[in-house]
C-alpha cells in the first residue's frame, strides 16, 4: 500500500465528512428542532442522530460496494445518489408539511378548553384558559403541543430514519471506488471508517451545540408552537437541500 496516496486519500475523506455535513443543515436542524419540541434528552438526541447517521453512510457504502462489484462507473452512481437527493429532500418538505400542519391543528383544535383546580385552601373551581393565561393568584401554564405520545415519537424517529438512509452522500462514492480500484479492500475500509466518524461525529457535534443553545430562556415562549416550528424547519432543511445544494 502507498502510504502517500492513503494518506491523502484519509485526509480528504476526513475533511469532507465534516465539510459536506457542517453545510448541510438537513444533517443537523430536524434533530435540534424536534429534540427541543419533543422534549428529548441530550442522551436520547445523541443516540437517535448517531443512528440516522450511521443509515445516512451505510446507505451510500452499500450503493458503492454494489457499483465496485458490477463494475458500474462513477457516473452513473452519481447519478443514482442525485435522484436519492431529490427523493430525500422532498421527503424531508412532505414530513415537515404534514408535522407542522398537523401540529398546528392539534394546538388549534385544544386552544381553548377548562380544567379543575385546587387551591391551597381546599378551594375547588374549573377554570377556562387557553395555553397561558395568569390571573390574580395563580399562573396556568401549558405546552399541550410539547406532548406527545410514543406511537408519535417512533414514527417521528423512523421518518427521521428512512428519510436518511435515503439521503446521499455524492463525496463518498469516488472516494471510495479509487482505493477500490488502486489501492485495495484496507485502504476502501480505512476511508469509508474516516469518512462516516467524520461525518457522524461533526453531527453530533452540531446538534450538541444546537441542543443547548435552544435551553436559553428566551425560547420559552415558543414552547407552544414547538411542534409547528420544527415541522417547518425540516421542509425549510429540505428544501435547502433540494435548491441550495446544502
Amino acid at each position: 500500500m502507498d502510504l502517500l496516496p492513503t494518506s491523502l486519500l484519509l485526509t480528504t475523506a476526513a475533511v469532507t465528512g465534516i465539510g459536506h455535513t457542517a453545510i448541510g443543515i438537513d444533517h443537523t436542524l430536524p434533530f435540534i428542532m424536534l429534540a427541543k419540541a419533543q422534549r428529548w434528552s441530550l442522551k436520547r438526541t445523541w443516540v437517535i442522530t448517531a443512528l440516522c447517521g450511521v443509515g445516512h453512510v451505510l446507505a451510500s457504502v452499500a450503493i458503492g460496494a454494489l457499483g465496485i462489484a458490477l463494475g458500474i462507473g462513477v457516473e452513473r452512481l452519481e447519478w443514482l445518489e442525485a435522484s436519492r437527493g431529490d427523493v430525500a429532500a422532498w421527503g424531508l418538505v412532505a414530513f415537515g408539511a404534514v408535522y407542522a400542519a398537523y401540529s398546528w391543528w392539534r394546538s388549534r383544535r385544544r386552544k381553548g378548553h377548562a380544567h379543575l383546580h385546587v387551591h391551597q385552601d381546599g378551594t375547588l373551581h374549573r377554570h377556562a384558559h387557553d395555553h397561558r393565561s395568569q390571573d390574580a393568584e395563580v399562573m396556568h401554564f401549558h405546552t399541550h403541543e410539547a406532548e406527545t405520545s410514543r406511537e408519535q415519537r417512533v414514527t417521528t424517529f423512523w421518518a427521521l430514519f428512512v428519510l436518511f438512509v435515503l439521503g446521499p452522500c455524492e463525496v463518498l462514492i469516488p472516494l471510495l471506488m479509487f482505493p477500490a480500484y488502486a489501492l485495495g479492500g484496507g485502504a476502501t475500509l480505512s476511508v469509508v471508517l474516516v469518512f462516516g466518524l467524520c461525518t457522524i461525529g461533526t453531527m453530533l457535534l452540531l446538534v450538541t451545540l444546537g441542543y443547548l443553545g435552544m435551553q436559553w430562556r428566551g425560547f420559552e415562549r415558543l414552547e407552544p408552537h414547538g411542534h409547528t416550528l420544527a415541522g417547518l424547519a425540516i421542509a425549510a432543511s429540505g428544501l435547502g437541500m433540494h435548491f441550495l445544494g446544502v
